[in-house]
């Protein structure tokens, strides 16, 4: 292992990581990983450690690591075209493409791509959106938006606003106003034991009406969820629960935002969650599996119904105020059309359905009876275990504790990357689409030794 080298030196001394305790990084009190390549499920290290990434990256690498085509396709277009921007009409064969091939893979009633770079600044594009659009439609007060405690959605101002997560608001003067939250579909941490799943999706409806009745319909624009909670959890939406969410939506005319960033393009075993859950959203949140993280490309899919209104506040207000200077990089695009293609031509969505529903079998045998195990669950490849001091009384452990953390650790040691997830001990899993059931049989195992040595 390479130590109190000049990289490592740089690295503490002049690299500002994300969602990092800062003091102990810059002091050398907790490790770093300095990544340097990566073939199919596995990353590599410089120190010649070879890791099974359970969690694909930031469940982003959807086709797994080291595909020479995608890299292909980046190098093709940096040769020809490195840049151009897409402001006043200006287009690149692989930003239309791409933006084709999206809305092929789209449900129905979606009409066009706007591409940014990440989720973050594309649920800040879909916000300015609705609130032109009420703007249009001379409905100024209607310009608040419904998230989920629990949902993650970014975390800039607006979107880490809209973002559920303790972690997300501290010390950060967040939420901002107009963004309001609703009761998380979380069935595992229900307020009532007693409640089945049709009692509880009810409970969820009745308190998103309470929240509208209380602010006042013409004051709500939008809902944002997504299909199944990720950062949040890891959690499966109980059955019926979104058919029960846009009955209340369709009355009250609220706008349907889903956020399928970490759904979109084959995780849930589906081309995408709204498919997997019978969702007809308005604007649909993409990024991550668009390119598999090879390239930096979001993209804010609009519904029909959103797009007449923009058109038509154009018609009456000339171009439209809103672009970034990297929207639909064309290295970006490049990189999300070879994707698409391997998304395609390896079956991956279906691998996800079948080698998905093998690893949450799998894991809930094992672990499914464990004295410390509250809860396993998940669909295609999104897996959680959740950890709890009583089964039987479900009594969580206490935070200090860390519990979550000390079995990613032991697992971590064992050569597999999975996450803990914030606001619990929870235990999250999000391989490459391309994960094998032998893979997902190492997973499992893995996991299972893991749990023993911090649980027994």
């Amino acid at each position: 292992m390479l130590t109190n080298d000049v990289l490592d030196q740089w690295d503490r001394e002049s690299f500002f990581h994300p969602s990092t305790h800062l003091a102990q990084f810059a002091r050398g009190e907790m490790p770093s990983r300095i990544v340097t390549g990566g073939k199919g499920v596995h990353i590599e290290d410089r120190d010649g450690n070879r890791l099974l990434d359970a969690f694909a990256g930031l469940y982003c690498v959807n086709v797994g690591y080291g595909r020479p085509e995608i890299a292909e396709a980046i190098a093709a277009q940096a040769k020809e075209l490195a840049y151009y921007h897409a402001y006043v009409g200006h287009g690149t064969e692989a930003s239309i493409t791409l933006a084709r091939m999206v809305l092929e893979r789209a449900p129905k009633g979606m009409s066009k791509v706007y591409f940014g770079l990440g989720g973050s600044d594309a649920n800040e594009t879909n916000v300015k959106l609705v609130w032109y659009y009420n703007n249009i439609l001379g409905r100024p007060a209607k310009k608040k938006i419904i998230s989920r405690w629990r949902g993650y959605h970014g975390s800039g101002l607006v979107t880490g606003s809209l973002t559920g997560l303790k972690l997300f608001h501290d010390k950060f003067d967040l939420p901002l106003d107009r963004m309001l939250h609703t009761e998380a579909p979380y069935f595992y941490r229900r307020p009532d034991l007693a409640m089945d799943e049709a009692g509880f999706v009810a409970y969820c409806a009745d308190r998103l009406e309470a929240l509208i009745a209380r602010e006042g319909a013409d004051t709500i624009a939008a809902f944002i969820g997504e299909p199944m909670l990720g950062t949040g959890g890891i959690v499966p939406p109980p059955a019926g629960y979104w058919q029960a969410i846009q009955a209340v939506l369709r009355k009250h005319d609220i706008l349907l935002i889903a956020d399928e960033v970490v759904t979109g393009f084959g995780r849930l075993g589906s081309m995408f969650g709204s498919h997997h859950y019978g969702i007809e959203p308005d604007i649909i949140t993409i990024a991550k599996g668009l390119t598999s993280a090879y390239a930096p490309l979001s993209g804010s899919i609009v519904g029909d119904r959103v797009w007449k209104v923009l058109e038509q506040g154009t018609d009456e207000n000339g171009p439209i105020g809103h672009g970034w200077t990297y929207s639909a990089h064309p290295i970006g695009a490049a990189a999300g059309v070879a994707n698409l293609k391997l998304v395609d031509s390896l079956g991956l969505v279906k691998n996800a359905a079948e080698t998905g529903a093998y690893l949450n079998a799998a894991m809930r045998q094992v672990l499914g009876t464990h004295p410390h195990v509250g809860d396993v669950r998940g669909e295609g490849l999104l897996c959680a275990v959740e950890f709890v001091e009583d089964r039987a009384k479900r009594t969580f452990f206490d935070p200090a504790r860390k519990v979550g953390p000390a079995v990613a650790a032991a697992l971590l040691k064992r050569g597999v990357i999975a996450r803990a997830m914030p606001q619990g001990d929870i235990l999250g899993f999000a391989p490459p689409l391309c994960l094998t059931r032998a893979e997902a049989d190492e997973v499992v195992g893995k996991t299972t030794e893991a749990v023993s040595d911090v649980l027994g």
